[in-house]
C-alpha cells in the first residue's frame, strides 16, 4: 500500500512539475471555476457508542449543494480562494430505534431501543443546514479546467435550519404491518444551532471524490454522547 500511494504522489509530482516547465501560468489571465457544487454522500455518525451504531442504517445519505465564487491569485491562476453559500443535508436512517426529539427532557435526548418494541419500518432522522464554504484549491491547467486535475481543502460553516423525524409503515415486534401511516416530527431544542467541519476534494475535471468531517459536535453539550458527521461521496462541479 505504501509503495502504491508513494507512487501516486511521485507520477502527480512529475506531471506538474512537467507542466510548469511547459507554460509559464502567470500569463495566463483568466480560468472558468466551479460556480456550481452538487455533491451526494454517504453519511456516518462518528464517536456513537454501540447503543445507538447498531442501530444505524449503513445506507445513510445526504446531499449538498452550494453556488461559489472563486478567485483565483494573481500570477499563479493554478490557485484561487473559492467561497459560496448553500445547504446542506443529512439523512441519518435507523433501525428499531426511535429519536425522540421533541422530548420533555431538559437535559438529554432519549434513542429509545425499539428490538422487542413496536416501531416504523422506515425511521430517519434529517438535518438541514444553510452552510458558507471555503477552498483553497489547486487546478492543474487552469486554461482547461473540464480536463484537468484538482485538489481542494477548505472549511465550511452553518446554520441550523431544520431538524426533523419521520417514521413511515409501523410494524409490531415480530415485524408485522400495523398501520399504514407516516409520522413526522420536528424540533432543535437539543442540536448544536452552529456546524464547523473541514472539507477536502481531489478529482477529475467535473467530478471528484469529497469528504466532511464536522469539528463541533452535532448535540449541545450534555444533551447526549459526542456525536461528529463524516460525509464521504461525489461531487460534481463546473457547471
Amino acid at each position: 500500500m505504501k509503495k502504491i500511494v508513494f507512487s501516486v504522489l511521485a507520477i502527480v509530482t512529475v506531471s506538474v512539475a512537467a507542466a510548469q516547465k511547459k507554460k509559464d501560468w502567470s500569463k495566463v489571465t483568466g480560468r472558468p471555476g466551479d460556480h456550481i457544487m452538487i455533491q451526494l454522500s454517504s453519511d456516518h455518525w462518528m464517536g456513537a457508542p454501540d447503543s445507538i451504531s447498531r442501530h444505524i442504517n449503513q445506507l445513510s445519505r445526504g446531499a449538498n449543494i452550494y453556488v461559489m465564487m472563486d478567485k483565483p491569485f494573481k500570477g499563479s491562476p493554478r490557485m484561487s480562494v473559492a467561497f459560496g453559500i448553500g445547504v446542506g443535508t443529512s439523512n441519518i436512517y435507523f433501525k428499531k430505534m426511535g429519536v425522540d426529539i421533541r422530548s420533555n427532557s431538559t437535559t438529554y435526548l432519549p434513542f429509545n431501543n425499539q428490538d422487542s418494541l413496536n416501531h416504523f419500518k422506515k425511521y430517519k432522522l434529517t438535518t438541514a443546514l444553510l452552510e458558507v464554504p471555503v477552498e483553497f484549491r489547486f487546478t492543474a491547467d487552469p486554461e482547461n479546467n473540464g480536463k484537468s486535475l484538482k485538489f481542494a481543502l477548505g472549511v465550511k460553516v452553518g446554520t441550523l435550519l431544520n431538524v426533523h423525524t419521520k417514521g413511515k409503515s409501523p410494524e409490531d415486534k415480530g415485524g408485522a404491518s400495523i398501520n399504514a401511516y407516516t409520522e413526522k416530527e420536528s424540533s432543535k431544542r437539543f442540536f448544536n444551532s452552529t456546524r464547523l467541519a473541514a472539507t477536502a476534494r481531489i478529482g477529475y475535471g467535473h467530478y471528484s471524490l469529497f469528504g466532511s468531517y464536522q469539528i463541533n459536535g452535532i448535540l449541545k453539550d450534555g444533551t447526549g454522547p459526542d456525536l461528529k458527521l463524516l460525509q464521504i461521496g461525489i461531487c460534481v462541479s463546473g457547471l
